[in-house]
């Protein structure tokens, strides 16, 4: 294998590894923080608890977060330094902007957080999660950013002199359409990632009927989470889908395997092609969805690959501007069809819980817990089907991947960091999985007293003796 193509299978590899752990971070803060907000309202131990428990969850998938991204940056000089010297004055700048502002808040007020329980006031702790949780957004904001430039490069001219993009306008950057819209996208899947989690952890205590009272609650909160999440990802999946299909019409056609330009396009249920994914043998299809999916109109042309084919040379040069429509093509039905199983679990598993009832041993728990994976993997197909739909390019239209690639890094050089790399990351996996199966089966701590009204007691008899 060539360096190039070793050099994608690392960024692949690690991406989708590090793309574990963030919406399930960025749901499970928000989950916490709500939570928490329950027992600040209400005083309830069992909310307490539950803070403290998912909380503890939740800071160490943060830890493996971070660990694992800051490694995945590093990439960019290693392996990509040719794509780093084109665009590095843009795609740094909102990277820059995440690690100065938005990390700053998840990691300061997560301090806080975690070392501030009975040593600031109960509101102002209660802030504190809820900063961390608005700086996970932060953060998801300012790369969902610069990896928009790639889908859709705006607010930049490129320096004839120097060869290199120069960035015009941040706020041409920072508002790109392609943002806009894969921003609530990319967020919505991590409520339903949390949710999921929230409600497959539960379902396992449930099923073993431990701490039922508490666990009964946080059950019916990831299923909301879940059906909530849902419904908010086909809300802005469908927006997200028609601007693709404006800037990158190439990227919507590989997911239909639509081969042809054509009205009324059939949404595909299983399409048979060659092993190359360039020809289509037979397919199975409802008519007029793809449309729908891509204009609102069932009547609405969708251009094929082909034809979008022949335009591309004409505009870019002779050369294959088809991605591989294999893995494009399953891997968005893949993404839609773990989403779509997640709510069919949270929507059942909240009707377990009508009238009162508490759930308990059987298929339906056994499958809940089962299912918190399905987002993680929903999630995976999603990346995938996005940078493998944009090939070949790295920046759409600007610079093509087998240019980007660093000209001095042998593919041994590759082979040596990519191994270290999965070996890390292998090891990494055990440790995760190790720290939050222990985790789950110590489970909640033992009911406590409110930890401010025993410092208020405190503080009035210091009073008193003073």
């Amino acid at each position: 294998m060539s360096a190039l193509d070793l050099a994608r299978w690392q960024f692949a590899i690690t991406t989708v590894y590090h793309f574990f752990f963030v919406p399930l971070t960025i749901g499970l803060g928000f989950l916490v923080a709500g939570l928490q907000t329950a027992w600040v309202r209400t005083d309830r131990p069992e909310y307490l608890r539950a803070t403290k428990f998912f909380g503890k969850l939740f800071l160490i998938n943060f830890a493996m977060g971070v660990v694992t991204g800051i490694v995945q940056e590093f990439q960019f000089g290693m392996n990509w330094s040719t794509y780093s010297r084109f665009v590095g004055d843009i795609f740094g700048a909102p990277l820059a902007i995440e690690g100065l502002l938005a990390f700053f808040l998840e990691s300061t007020f997560l301090g806080v957080w975690i070392f501030g329980w009975d040593r600031v006031s109960k509101k102002v702790h209660l802030a504190t999660i809820w900063i961390a949780a608005i700086g996970t957004l932060l953060s998801a904001y300012f790369i969902i950013a610069a990896n928009s430039f790639m889908q859709h490069p705006v607010g930049f001219s490129v320096n004839p002199a120097t060869g290199r993009a120069e960035l015009n306008s941040i706020v041409a950057l920072l508002t790109n359409s392609t943002t806009l819209a894969a921003f609530p996208h990319t967020i919505s899947a991590a409520f339903l990632t949390a949710g999921a989690f929230m409600l497959g952890v539960s379902a396992w205590f449930l099923a073993r009927s431990r701490e039922t009272d508490l666990f009964r609650k946080t059950f019916k909160l990831g299923g909301v989470a879940v059906v909530a999440g849902t419904l908010a990802l086909v809300l802005s999946g469908h927006i997200d889908g028609q601007i693709m299909t404006k800037q990158q019409p190439m990227k919507m056609a590989a997911a239909e395997a639509i081969y042809d330009t054509q009205t009324n396009a059939g949404f595909s249920l299983f399409t048979l092609g060659s092993v190359n994914g360039l020809t289509e043998k037979s397919s199975i299809r409802i008519p007029g969805i793809a449309s729908i999916l891509a204009t609102n109109s069932p009547n609405g042309k969708v251009e094929g690959i082909n034809d979008l084919q022949a335009q591309y040379v004409k505009t870019y040069g002779p050369g294959n501007y088809i991605p591989y429509i294999p893995v494009t093509y399953w891997s968005f039905r893949f993404m839609m069809g773990f989403g779509f199983l997640s709510c069919l679990l949270g929507l059942l598993a909240l009707w377990r819980l009508r009238g009162g009832k508490t759930p308990g041993r059987g298929w339906l728990m056994s499958a809940t817990v089962l299912g918190l994976f399905f987002p993680l993997l929903g999630n995976s197909f999603g990346w995938i089907f996005t940078e493998l739909g944009r090939q070949p390019w790295i920046v759409f239209g600007q610079m093509q991947t087998s240019s980007a690639v660093s000209p001095n890094v042998s593919s041994l050089y590759v082979w040596i960091s990519m191994t270290v790399m999965t070996l890390l990351y292998g090891a990494l996996a055990v440790v995760e999985v190790g720290l939050l199966r222990r985790a789950i089966k110590v489970g909640p701590g033992p009911a406590e007293d409110d930890p401010y009204a025993a410092n208020s007691d405190a503080d009035r008899v210091l009073t008193m003796a003073y």
